[in-house]
C-alpha cells in the first residue's frame, strides 16, 4: 500500500525531521533504500513519503496500522544498525515524532 492509498484512521504517523551531514551520500543513499525495502516487509506498514532538499533538510512520514508495528520496527535488526550510523556520520541532528491520525482526507485536481 502506498501513502496515497492509506485506510480510514485511525493509523499511526512517524514523522523523521533531519538534517543531513552530507557525508558518505552514497552509502547514505544505499542505506536509505534499503530500509524503505525493509520497512515494506514489516507487519503493519501502510505507506511512507519522503522529501529532501537541497541544502539537506529531509522529511520523512511513515505510516503503521498500530503503535506495536512501530515498536517492531524499532526493534529490527537492520534498523537499529542504520540508526546507529545515522547518529555516527549520516546526520547533524535529527527529531522523530509519532501521531495518531483520526481523521485525513485528499484532493486530486482533475
Amino acid at each position: 500500500m502506498t501513502a496515497k492509498n492509506l485506510p480510514n484512521p485511525p493509523y499511526y504517523a512517524v514523522i523523521f525531521v533531519n538534517q543531513s551531514t552530507n557525508e558518505d551520500a552514497e552509502g547514505y543513499g544505499q542505506m536509505a533504500d534499503r530500509m524503505v525495502e525493509l520497512a515494506q516487509q514489516q507487519p503493519g506498514y501502510l505507506g511512507m513519503e519522503s522529501v529532501r532538499e537541497p541544502a539537506g533538510k529531509g522529511i520523512t512520514v511513515s505510516y503503521w496500522q498500530d503503535l506495536d508495528a512501530i515498536q517492531n520496527w524499532k526493534k529490527n535488526l537492520e534498523h537499529i544498525e542504520a540508526r546507529k550510523l545515522g547518529k555516527e556520520k549520516w546526520y547533524e541532528d535529527y527529531q522523530l515524532q509519532v501521531a495518531k491520525i483520526e481523521h485525513g482526507y485528499r484532493w486530486i485536481k482533475n
